[in-house]
């Protein structure tokens, strides 16, 4: 392969990644996991993790240096389309009815682990802060990653253990959007925080920030639900679908000349998209068909590069932080969250089984993972510590609510029978 033309390496470097992690989500839907769990652990596997360090010249082969940035991009394509599909299928129409609930579960949930992984970030920050970066946006980084729910994947694990439309299905949806606002927001202060180069400048990326939001909401939201009403259906379905790329990219691109990231734009645009409109829906099903098992596995490997698990290997308080990370998350979010539900009333079964789903990251935790890293926030150590926790509360949330469901309260006993009629007759 030339090394002046990356194509080649291109056309080798991606069926490769799409198949493997393909194999992954498969492997894992059989063992009642979530796809997603297969397909991060592919990524990282793929990456110096293990190809890497078993075979060094397969792992440089298959990914030069010359293709890295190809596939990068590709990937935040792919990041860019599940980002927009995420803020579509964000209803926060599912608070009501749970509003008082879902707003104690939810606020629990997010302060908690706020409080705990600020104070874990206190801790870590004199060995695992890189050079250079403040403890204030070291902290709240810290505090933001323990503090996300993986939206979709909650969706799925409720759909696949057939809870998706029950009262806890509908409280865990509910509360999860809240959060997901909640955790975006948040966020987007740490951007703000990281990327400015003075207080004054980090007051002005968050105002600008609040205002293409406000303007999104106010302004484009309104302007979309009128064309979709009046136009959508004369669309063609090709138009309709380049018309909806086309705008999440603009909307990434604005929030990335404000200073804030691109995912904002695209979860912003998603958020504001007219929702029930049976031809949009078609077309971000057919965005969704390409981006999600073609594209993103990607950023999948793209994250599993920069995960590199023997470099904790050497030192054992590394794994002791490790360590510290995973029992933070675990009882930050579950705990807060099965304790406020529990607060509010729910049954022991259904607070630990609120708690188990809120405590799922999934993608959305790597996600956020690799914008603190890009930015700087935090070194590959942390970055592989939090990507290691990310995996195993995600792959325990399914197993877990299964098993709290399972456990069903026993019936009471039956009333007494009347005595038959007489003339009673039987029609079984």
């Amino acid at each position: 392969m030339s090394a002046a033309d990356p194509l080649p390496a291109l056309l080798v470097a991606v069926p490769v990644v799409i198949l493997a992690c393909q194999t992954g989500a498969v492997l894992l839907r059989r063992l009642g996991q979530p796809p997603v769990i297969g397909e991060i652990a592919m990524g990282i596997l793929l990456g110096p993790s293990l190809v890497g360090w078993l075979w060094p010249e397969a792992h440089h082969w298959l990914f030069p240096e010359s293709v890295l940035p190809y596939t990068s991009v590709l990937g935040q394509l792919g990041l860019l389309a599940f980002m927009f599909l995420v803020g579509l299928e964000l209803d926060l129409g599912t608070l009501r009815g749970h509003s008082r609930i879902a707003v104690a579960v939810s606020s629990a949930g997010m302060l908690l682990p706020l409080g705990l992984g600020a104070l874990l970030a206190v801790g870590m920050y004199g060995q695992l802060a890189p050079d250079g970066v403040a403890l204030t946006p070291f902290a709240l980084f810290v505090a933001v990653a323990m503090s996300v729910t993986a939206f979709p994947v909650l969706a799925r694990i409720l759909v696949d253990r057939g809870l998706y439309g029950t009262p806890l299905g509908a409280l865990a949806m509910a509360c999860a959007a809240a959060d997901d606002v909640a955790a975006w927001s948040l966020l987007a202060l740490v951007v703000a925080l990281a990327s400015a180069g003075s207080p004054l400048d980090a007051v002005t990326t968050a105002g600008l920030a609040v205002a293409f939001a406000a303007a999104m909401v106010l302004v484009v939201r309104p302007l979309l639900a009128r064309w979709a009403a009046a136009r959508a259906d004369r669309t063609n379905d090709g138009v309709l679908l380049v018309l909806l790329f086309s705008g999440l990219s603009l909307s990434a691109l604005v929030t990335d000349l404000v200073g804030v990231h691109t995912l904002f734009g695209a979860f912003l645009f998603g958020v504001v998209t007219p929702r029930g409109h049976r031809r949009i829906e078609a077309s971000a099903a057919r965005l969704r068909a390409v981006a999600v098992p073609v594209l993103l596995p990607l950023f999948f490997v793209h994250t599993g590069l920069r995960t590199e698990i023997g470099a904790l290997a050497a030192d054992p308080v590394q794994w002791l932080w490790a360590g510290a990370v995973l029992a933070v998350a675990v009882l930050g979010k579950w705990g807060g969250a099965a304790g406020a539900a529990r607060a509010c009333g729910r049954s022991w079964r259904e607070a630990l089984s609120v708690g188990a789903l809120m405590n799922c990251r999934g993608l959305t935790e790597l996600v956020v993972l690799n914008i603190g890293l890009e930015l700087g926030v935090i070194g590959p150590e942390l970055f592989t510590m939090l990507v290691l926790m990310a995996l195993i509360t995600t792959a325990v949330t399914s197993p877990a609510v299964s098993r709290f469901q399972s456990r069903k309260p026993p019936l009471p006993p039956p009333p007494a029978a009347p005595a038959p009629a007489p003339a009673a007759v039987s029609h079984t």
